[in-house]
């Protein structure tokens, strides 16, 4: 089961820690975030004790209202349920029995300097990308015209060597080889592993420093995926489609994303025909396709 480091996200949003156990390492399983109002009331049915806590100006005040020994009561039952951790947003002062009692259960306590809400947000937004469900393809990504492009292919087909010459025409490389895709907001954000980033293959000359022969507008740390592109031999006993009336698809992690196959043979310049199915690809999304277009004109045509 995935889960994210408590460490993680104090590092990723800056948390200060007001206590912290070392001896217990605290594991997030889910993305979604719960602010404790119910629990301080006394309301403890249906606790999602799961999920990270933030106190915001609310609850803070609230507890503050409540008697001694109510206080006390309600904190002693919420740190006992096995919380990853509590969060008190605006830097807000921590009252002291909330210390007490998260050292007696052995609970962190954080700190931020956020308003809540804003904190919330950034804490699902970065949980949910790292608990994202995610997979490893052999291909190349790319940025072409704003468009996230994956090629995939066969080794040797050329991906590689595509991709180095829509580079050298000013479009941007995320991930040569093996590119990782995690499903986020029902979408495919491709970014690449760390071992090699911005690094490209090439036989005959070796691995290659897009960034330094480049510079550092040819790379992007990530890019959402749109298009694939199936590079494969030419098969001369294969119909291929040559006015793009057969629409194919390539499923990734239950998200289907547009498919353009292109046969590699000598003579042909895989590289503008990528560029071209970036182009039409964007075209389609204002609106306007050329086959229907041709399909207007030829039925007009016929009529006369």
């Amino acid at each position: 089961m995935q889960y994210v480091k408590l460490e993680d996200l104090i590092n990723y949003i800056g948390l200060e820690k007001v206590y912290y156990p070392e001896d217990i390492q605290s594991r997030i399983y889910t993305p979604e975030i719960i602010r404790p109002g119910l629990q301080i009331a006394g309301y403890f049915d249906w606790f999602s004790f799961e999920r990270v806590q933030v106190m915001g100006k609310s609850e803070t005040y609230y507890i503050k209202t409540l008697d001694e020994e109510v206080k006390k009561q309600r904190l002693d039952k919420f740190f006992s349920f096995p919380i990853p951790a509590l969060i008190v947003a605006n830097d807000m002062d921590i009252d002291e029995d909330m210390i007490y009692y998260a050292k007696k259960y052995k609970r962190p306590v954080l700190k931020s300097y956020e308003k809540t809400d804003k904190l919330v947000n950034v804490m699902i937004n970065f949980l949910e990308e790292e608990l994202a469900e995610e997979t490893t393809i052999h291909g190349v990504c790319l940025e072409v015209f704003g468009v996230g492009v994956l090629i995939k292919g066969k080794s040797g087909v050329g991906k590689s060597e595509t991709s180095l010459e829509l580079i050298n025409r000013g479009h941007r490389l995320v991930a040569d080889d093996a590119v990782i895709i995690k499903k986020v907001d029902n979408g495919l954000k491709a970014t690449c592993p760390e071992l090699t980033q911005h690094l490209m293959e090439i036989r005959g000359i070796g691995i290659l420093d897009i960034k330094h022969l480049f510079g550092v507008g040819s790379i992007r740390l990530e890019q959402y995926i749109e298009l694939v592109i199936e590079l494969e031999d030419w098969d001369e006993s294969k119909e291929y489609d040559r006015i793009g009336a057969d629409e194919e698809y390539t499923e990734i992690l239950g998200v289907k994303i547009p498919t353009v196959v292109v046969p590699v043979k000598p003579g042909r310049n895989i590289s503008a025909i990528v560029e071209i199915a970036a182009k039409n690809y964007r075209q389609k999304l204002l609106g306007y396709n050329p086959l229907e277009t041709y399909n207007k004109k030829f039925h007009n045509l016929t009529r006369k």
